[in-house]
């Protein structure tokens, strides 16, 4: 065997980074690598390959770049796109540029769209024949979607979305149904409108199932990638600028500290601070650190988290579970979050043990939820995003998203029940838990939110209508 091609998936980001090389030369480059490096190293010696360079094939703006540690850990170089955006030292790669990894070659393919500066990488192997056999794509095709082109902003959008169509439709498609597709993302990654479950795919299987590549004009496909596209996370403008500067060097994640609870109440007085609770909404509900902001440990923590806290915040964290702690570490590093003032030792046990102050967070169910919704004293808020909202909500509700709940609390009364539900009362409880934080006193949240709404079937009103109908 000579050819190396392996995927790690980063679980939290869906963000897919790739080993490829040759085992019999033991050479071997990583593709879009992650922050925290210290996997890449492992399976390179698992596999007895040599690390020779890492390759951007973007600005990336979902997670931070891993490709410094590299070169401070290994001294290998980087390759990117020619571009000068990028404010640090750079093997630029322009297109038909190749490196050669022993059998195995990569050839740069301009695919401007997502980024202007974006490449994507055909693969080949001597030892397969001449023609390549794949193409890492980065951000530009996914499995039933493609790139944004709305992340740079500053109405750029139109003119990145033109050259998307072209990279697609111009060179990528004609390079064959047979090629294998090496996508930088998978479902859950917010880089696309709606990114399939397939972690690798095909030209042909993309042209046969991929909406974005149905048969559209130019203008068409503009007007068709640019509607109903959901707001960017905050923190992709933050991380774009991390990645163009290049990254601070850590050499690992940085290691959560236990803190007593008194240790912990301390630090909490400290300015510029801010507790996650990273524990399930259900156990947040039963009890919590007055001042807690519940963003649970589930996949989507990593960018809830990018959404709702300054990174220049001191964190302080509270989880289920001691095994949680070094998972919360290592998302936070991969997006950033470098400011980790410790987490509480024994968790919630000890706080409670230690006799000092709990709130607690109202839970309804949606049978109650429908009970007090016509009652004069409660506020129902839909904390979802608009392109949801608009496909129908609870009679009466209110609407502000979640992300831009902090700047709009001047809307609500906090003379009211705030009753909050998302989709599933993830972010309905990250909401409720900030209503509480800024004086909000009866805050309840809705588990199951809107998808157990549905499945009670329950009355559903749509902006274009004033009826309610059945779900």
């Amino acid at each position: 065997m000579a050819l190396v091609l392996k995927q790690i998936n980063v679980e939290g980001l869906a963000q897919l980074s790739y080993i490829v090389g040759d085992d019999k030369a033991g050479l071997a480059v990583i593709i879009d690598p992650r922050r925290d490096i210290d996997i890449y190293l492992q399976r390179a010696r698992d596999l007895r390959v040599k690390i020779i360079g890492s390759i951007e094939t973007h600005i990336h703006a979902d997670f931070v770049s891993g490709s410094h540690e590299l070169k401070a850990r290994m001294n290998v170089p980087i390759y990117g796109a020619k571009t000068d955006n990028y404010q640090f030292e750079l093997n630029q790669l322009q297109e038909g540029d190749e490196i050669k990894i022993g059998s195995v070659t990569l050839r740069a393919v301009h695919t401007p769209g997502h980024t202007p500066e974006h490449i994507s990488l055909l693969i080949y192997d001597s030892n397969q024949g001449k023609e390549p056999f794949g193409l890492f794509t980065g951000d530009t095709l996914f499995n039933l979607d493609v790139g944004r082109p709305d992340l740079l902003g500053g109405g750029s959008e139109k003119q990145l979305a033109k050259q998307l169509y072209h990279s697609l439709f111009e060179k990528i498609l004609p390079l064959g149904d047979r090629l294998e597709v090496y996508p930088c993302h998978g479902a859950g990654s917010s880089c696309g409108k709606s990114i399939g479950d397939r972690r690798q795919s095909t030209i042909g299987n993309e042209r046969l199932f991929n909406p974005a590549l149905k048969e559209r004009s130019p203008e068409e496909f503009v007007e068709w990638i640019l509607s109903e596209m959901p707001e960017p996370p905050r923190h992709y403008a933050r991380l774009k600028k991390v990645n163009g500067k290049g990254a601070p060097i850590k050499g690992c994640p940085p290691t959560l500290q236990p803190l007593t609870p008194t240790a912990f109440q301390e630090k909490m007085q400290e300015e510029n601070t801010v507790i996650i609770d990273a524990r399930s909404i259900l156990a947040f509900g039963g009890g919590h650190i007055p001042g807690a902001i519940n963003i649970a440990l589930r996949p989507q923590f990593p960018n809830w988290v990018g959404w709702m806290i300054d990174p220049k915040q001191f964190l302080l964290v509270v989880v289920e579970s001691e095994r949680d702690v070094k998972l919360v570490a290592e998302q936070l590093f991969r997006i950033g979050y470098d400011n980790l003032a410790g987490y509480l030792h024994d968790g919630m046990t000890s706080w409670q043990n230690a006799g000092l102050p709990l709130q607690h967070l109202g839970e309804w169910t949606v049978q109650e939820l429908n009970q007090h919704k016509d009652e004069a004293n409660v506020t129902i808020l839909d904390v979802r995003g608009d392109d949801e909202y608009q496909q129908g909500y609870i009679p009466g509700a209110e609407h502000i998203f979640v992300a831009h709940l902090e700047e709009n609390l001047a809307q609500l009364d906090k003379n009211q029940a705030i009753a909050t539900y998302c989709g599933s009362g993830y972010r309905a409880s990250i909401a409720a838990s900030l209503l509480q934080k800024h004086g909000f006193e009866t805050t309840i949240n809705i588990p199951g939110s809107w998808k157990a709404w549905k499945a009670a079937k329950l009355p559903i009103q749509h902006p274009e209508k004033s009826e309610l109908v059945s779900a």
